[in-house]
């Protein structure tokens, strides 16, 4: 099958499937024009990978997962780098989550201390109007 059918079938763009194929994570067949020829194996790897993509693993996990899985859930073989990518993995999007936290924490900091109302106060200006402009506010 060509590369649009299988975007199509797999929801990942055609950009993202040459992406996946410099990166050798799919290697489709060519044909003797150089056209890509996607077999089924193709397709499900490429289903996979949106599987592994969509989790926010990147391309360097994805390279190590890749060959331990062994059925399209997906189902891990238990490879030898596997547990410890996996532990890593959620190592990153831990201290990700702790950082968003902290993020969030700051910015709900900074809506409690706006003043109740539509209009807020900024250096004794009605906040979004210009004084020099006819109607404004102060």
């Amino acid at each position: 099958m060509k590369i649009g059918e299988v975007s199509d079938r797999s929801g990942i763009s055609v950009r993202m499937l040459r992406f996946y194929e410099v990166e050798g994570l799919l290697r489709p067949h060519r044909t003797e024009s150089g056209y890509r020829d996607y077999g089924p194996a193709d397709l499900e790897q490429a289903r996979m990978i949106r599987q592994l993509a969509d989790a926010g693993l990147t391309v360097e996990a994805m390279r190590d997962l890749l060959p331990c899985i062994i059925s399209p859930e997906p189902t891990f073989h238990p490879c030898d780098r596997l547990r410890a990518r996996l532990a890593d993995e959620i190592a990153k999007l831990d201290r990700k989550l702790s950082d968003m936290a902290r993020s969030r924490a700051q910015i709900a900091a900074y809506l409690a201390g706006l003043p109740d109302g539509d209009q807020h106060a900024v250096g004794g200006e009605a906040f979004g109007r210009d004084p020099g402009v006819a109607g404004a506010r102060l």
